[in-house]
C-alpha cells in the first residue's frame, strides 16, 4: 500500500504542472528560445522510451514513434474524472489554425486560436474580469481547448489529473475527449454549465453534453499535455479524441464556472509547445 501511494505522489507531483508555469514573462519569446525548447525535448527523450507525445497538428497524419499502445475504450465505458481548459487550443487543426504567437515562453500567450468570423456584438467587451488569474484574464472572441479526461480506474470526478488515479489501479487506461470553444458575449450561446455537467449513466460518471455536431472526432495516442512537458516528454499514454469544429459559449457563464466547480478550476491553463518532431509522434489512422 505504501509503496502505490507513493506511485500517486509523484503522478499527481507530476501532473499538476499543467498549472505550475508561475512567474511567467509575458513579454513574447524568440523563436529561438522555441527552438532551443523543442531541441531539449528531443535530447531529453532520445532513446529513452517515450511513447507518442500530444499535442500536434491534427493535419499531419505521420508519425514514427514506434512505442504503440492499445486505444483506451470508448469513453460511455470509462468514468470521467477531470475536466480543465487551456487558453487558446493545444492542438491545430480544424477551425483552429492561427498561430497566436510564441507567447512567454512557458505556455501562456501561445496555442491555436478560431479562424472563423465573429460578429461585433459577439465581440463586445463582457465588463468584467473573467477566469483571472497572474497571466491574464479571459476575453470575448478568445479560444479555449476544453479536456474531458476520462479513465478506466474506478474513480470520481476531482482535482487536476491525479483524479484518474488510485490506488487499486495506478496505470489506467486515459482517454481525454476534447473540445474547442470560442468565447463571445451572446446570452443565446452555448452554457458552459451545461457543457460541463457531469452525472452518472449505467454506473459510470459521464459528461453527456459535450456537443455532438462539431465534427468527426480525431483519435490518435498521444500523452498527457501542458507547459510542464516543454522540454520533457510525458510519461502517461492517452487516447485523443479531437473534434475539429468550433462551438461559440457564453463567456458569462465559463467566468461563473470559475467561480465554482467540482474541479476546484479557477483559470486557464498555459500550453505545451506544439510537438513537431516525428519520433515523438504516433501514425494517425483516421
Amino acid at each position: 500500500m505504501k509503496s502505490r501511494s507513493v506511485f500517486l505522489g509523484v503522478v499527481m507531483a507530476l501532473l499538476s504542472g499543467q498549472a505550475s508555469a508561475s512567474n511567467a514573462n509575458h513579454e513574447p519569446v524568440s523563436d529561438s528560445v522555441i527552438a532551443e525548447q523543442r531541441s531539449q525535448l528531443s535530447e531529453n527523450t532520445q532513446g529513452k522510451g517515450f511513447g507518442p507525445q500530444a499535442p500536434r497538428d491534427l493535419g499531419s497524419f505521420e508519425g514514427t514513434n514506434a512505442h504503440l499502445f492499445s486505444d483506451a475504450p470508448d469513453s460511455a465505458a470509462m468514468n470521467l474524472c477531470n475536466i480543465h481548459f487551456h487558453k487558446n487550443a493545444e492542438h491545430k487543426g480544424g477551425e483552429f489554425t492561427q498561430y497566436v504567437g510564441n507567447g512567454d515562453g512557458k505556455g501562456f500567450q501561445s496555442g491555436y486560436k478560431y479562424t472563423g468570423k465573429l460578429s461585433t456584438n459577439e465581440l463586445k467587451s463582457f465588463g468584467q474580469k473573467v477566469c483571472p488569474s497572474e497571466h491574464g484574464s479571459l476575453y470575448s472572441g478568445d479560444t479555449i481547448e476544453v479536456h474531458y479526461v476520462y479513465s478506466t480506474a474506478q474513480v470520481a470526478p476531482g482535482e487536476t489529473l491525479g483524479a484518474c488515479f488510485n490506488d487499486a489501479i495506478t496505470n489506467p487506461q486515459l482517454r481525454v475527449e476534447t473540445q474547442v470553444y470560442v468565447l463571445v458575449n451572446d446570452d443565446k450561446a452555448l452554457d458552459f454549465d451545461t457543457l460541463a455537467k457531469h452525472t452518472k449513466v449505467d454506473g459510470l460518471h459521464q459528461a453527456p453534453n459535450i456537443p455532438k455536431d462539431t465534427g468527426t472526432a480525431i483519435q490518435y495516442s498521444g500523452s498527457t499535455t501542458g507547459p510542464s512537458y516543454n522540454e520533457q516528454g510525458s510519461p502517461f499514454q492517452v487516447t485523443w479524441n479531437v473534434r475539429p469544429q468550433v462551438a461559440k459559449v457564453n463567456i458569462a457563464t465559463v467566468g461563473r464556472w470559475c467561480e465554482g466547480n467540482d474541479f476546484n478550476e479557477d483559470h486557464a491553463h498555459g500550453v505545451r509547445n506544439l510537438v513537431v518532431n516525428p519520433e515523438l509522434l504516433s501514425p494517425i489512422r483516421n
